[in-house]
């Protein structure tokens, strides 16, 4: 009972089977963290639709430094950071108050 019991509370993930060859692990796969990515501005116009991402102006399918731009709205960019898809929102502007 004894055993049983040491046996039970040991993680799976511990016990290796002894018949898988060795070096069959699956790697490791690390997640990249999420960078933040700065959406400076849009130009959206029936002709013309660019983006200004991190300082870079960017049309639909161009990319630069691991962000492919896949569709241009008026008030969003949807990105493919690296791969993972994204969705890049203009920040609010502070509101201004009329002088009287």
């Amino acid at each position: 009972m004894a055993i049983i019991a040491l046996f039970a509370s040991l993680p799976a993930a511990a016990l290796q089977d002894p018949t898988k060859p060795p070096g069959t692990e699956a790697p490791a796969t690390r997640s990249q963290p999420v960078r933040s990515l700065s959406l400076d501005s849009i130009v959206y116009g029936q002709d013309r639709k660019v983006a200004v991402i991190e300082g870079e102006a960017l049309r639909e399918g161009q990319d630069a430094n691991g962000i492919r731009v896949r569709k241009i709205h008026q008030d969003r960019v949807e990105v493919l950071d690296r791969g993972n898809p994204r969705v890049l929102y203009l920040d609010k502007l502070p509101q201004v108050r009329g002088t009287q």
